[in-house]
Order: C-alpha cells, then sequence, then structure tokens
C-alpha cells in the first residue's frame, strides 16, 4: 500500500504545471456527477482559465457525451495498458475554447483494478499536463481507485440527490474516502490496525465512531491522538446537492454537514445546490452541453457562481501563503 500513500504525497508539488485538481465523485449512479464535471469545467474555461476534464469512470465513461463530442480514439485505456508513454497521446480537443478532455477506459475489465504503480504514474503525468485546472469525472461507489483519485485531487467535491438512496450512498461514499485518507497517512501507519477494525461497522471492539478511534489513539499515545486530530481537521470535502424541487431539499445538504460534523469531526463544506432544471434532459438528448445549449438557464447560472465561488477561494488562499 506504499504506492498509494505516494499518489497523494508525491502529486502535490508546488513547481508543477496545474494549480488545482477537482474531482467529483459520489456514491451512486445517475446523480449527475458528469454532468456537474462537464459543467464546471466549460464554466472555468470561459474563465480564461485552460482546462482538462478526465473521465475516470473507469469502464463506464460517457464523459464526452455530456461534453458534446465522439469518444476519441485513444482513452486512458491506452495510458495504463502502457500503449502509449505520455498522456498527451490520450488528450483530445473539443469545440470549446481552453477545453480539452480525456475519455475513460470503454468496457474494459482490467482496467477496472488500477495497479498503485499506474495510479502515481497518471497523477504525476496529470500534474504536469498544460493545463491551469484539471476535472476529475469519477465513477460511482467506493472502489479503491475511486477513492483514491478522489482524495488525491485538490479540491474534493461529492455531489448526491435529495433522495434517500442517493443520501445513503452518499454518506457511504464519504465515510470510506474519510477511513481511506487517515489509512493511508503515513503519520497514521501506527494506527492502521485500528483505522481498519473501525471501517468494519460490525467490529468487536467498541470502535463505532471516530471518537472512539480518537479514544483507542489516545490510550496508544498522544503523539498518535494529536496526529490522528491533524489529519481528521485537513480532510474539507464539499457538497453540491443537485435536481434541488423544493425548500426541504436544500435543508438536506445542511443535515448532511451537520452529521458528517457530529460522526467524523470534519468540516464538510455545503457549497450549494442545483435546481431541478428540464434543460438537461433536452441537452443530453441533443447530446449537448447543457452549458452551450440553455446558456440563460438558471443552473448555468448556478454553475457559474460556484466556480466563481471556488477561484476566489484559491486566490485567498495562494494570497495568505504569499
Amino acid at each position: 500500500m506504499d504506492g498509494q500513500t505516494s499518489l497523494v504525497s508525491e502529486t502535490r508539488k508546488p513547481q508543477r504545471r496545474v494549480k488545482q485538481i477537482w474531482a467529483i465523485g459520489g456514491g451512486k449512479g445517475g446523480v449527475g456527477k458528469s454532468l456537474l464535471s462537464s459543467s464546471l469545467a466549460i464554466s472555468l474555461s470561459r474563465t480564461g482559465h485552460k482546462v482538462l476534464a478526465v473521465d475516470l469512470d473507469l469502464g463506464g465513461a460517457n464523459l464526452h457525451t455530456t461534453l458534446g463530442v465522439e469518444l476519441p480514439r485513444q482513452t486512458l485505456n491506452d495510458f495504463f495498458s502502457e500503449r502509449v508513454s505520455q498522456i498527451s497521446a490520450c488528450i483530445s480537443p473539443t469545440s470549446i475554447p481552453n477545453l480539452e478532455f480525456i475519455s475513460g477506459a470503454q468496457d474494459s475489465v482490467s482496467i477496472a483494478n488500477v495497479p498503485e504503480t499506474q495510479k502515481t504514474r497518471f497523477m504525476n503525468a496529470i500534474r504536469d499536463v498544460d493545463a491551469d485546472y484539471v476535472v476529475f469525472d469519477l465513477g460511482a461507489g467506493t472502489s479503491a481507485h475511486t477513492l483514491d483519485f478522489f482524495l488525491a485531487a485538490d479540491i474534493n467535491i461529492v455531489t448526491l440527490l435529495p433522495e434517500p438512496t442517493s443520501i445513503e450512498n452518499g454518506y457511504r461514499f464519504l465515510k470510506s474516502a474519510y477511513f481511506r485518507r487517515l489509512w493511508l497517512s503515513p503519520k497514521l501507519h501506527d494506527a492502521r490496525k485500528w483505522i481498519e477494525i473501525a471501517m468494519d461497522a460490525k467490529n468487536n471492539e467498541g470502535i463505532r465512531s471516530p471518537s472512539d478511534l480518537f479514544r483507542v489513539a489516545t490510550r496508544e499515545s498522544p503523539e498518535l491522538a494529536a496526529a490522528l486530530k491533524s489529519e481528521i481537521e485537513r480532510f474539507r470535502p464539499k457538497l453540491i446537492l443537485n435536481q434541488v424541487r423544493t425548500h426541504s431539499d436544500i435543508e438536506i445538504g445542511f443535515s448532511v454537514k451537520t452529521v458528517c460534523k457530529k460522526y467524523f469531526g470534519i468540516e464538510l463544506d455545503y457549497l450549494g445546490y442545483l435546481d431541478y432544471d428540464s434543460a438537461v434532459w433536452q441537452a443530453i438528448r441533443r447530446k449537448r452541453p447543457v452549458m452551450l445549449e440553455f446558456p440563460n438557464s438558471k443552473l448555468v447560472t448556478s454553475i457559474d457562481r460556484l466556480v466563481d465561488y471556488l477561484l476566489k477561494k484559491h486566490a485567498d488562499q495562494r494570497s495568505s501563503i504569499l
């Protein structure tokens, strides 16, 4: 698992070309990850930044459809299988200024389990592409490679629908990413045994929550407990609620934020919501990006507002560092 540790640490070198990687994940299919990813990428490109959208839904790629382009000849399958040595060979143009994309592997069984060396190779290559921002469109579920790419990004965004199954799966995704992050942290190597136990909800050690895990870490050593607390505080995922219809739907985002604080001790950043809009399915049927097909829709305004917020926050963070 040492390769997974480097996947997060080795790909965050400030001297590299890409300013930020945004990853869009979620626990359930059909929640609009590809639509959100393509829309964020298009909105970002409109600000004058050079953007690369990457379909990391390995085996079920459809980002090209929401971007309104044909499936390219070369995909991530060619890079992971080493049929091409450079990630640039998989980059395809779009008709949208400042926006390029990489298509995910199509119908490949072998690519579903990417070796650690290939994940690290991919992330190192991505950090050096000729782009300002990279947007990852992740697959549904909590597979190891999905969680690892989610955690390797600079901005971790979870999207869900205001429906019981989507909320449940979104919570499960956040929980899995939370424990995966702790397990991969080099500073928490001595706590891995307890983290693995905590990941099993039916464990016999009585570890049912992060507070239980913290109690065990404190018993092991104060230094370990301090490292655990620090790692938890550094995990700041973001939430976007999709297809909102009512005020009570909007409130679900705040409820998820409260639950994450109570049970995980993490500050979930509720970025906002996207209203249900029939323009979405109309654009999908036409195989056109909703951002271009319905530029005056409320959905497009909301997407632009989200991008402005994230860019401003990034600029403020850079200013504070400098």
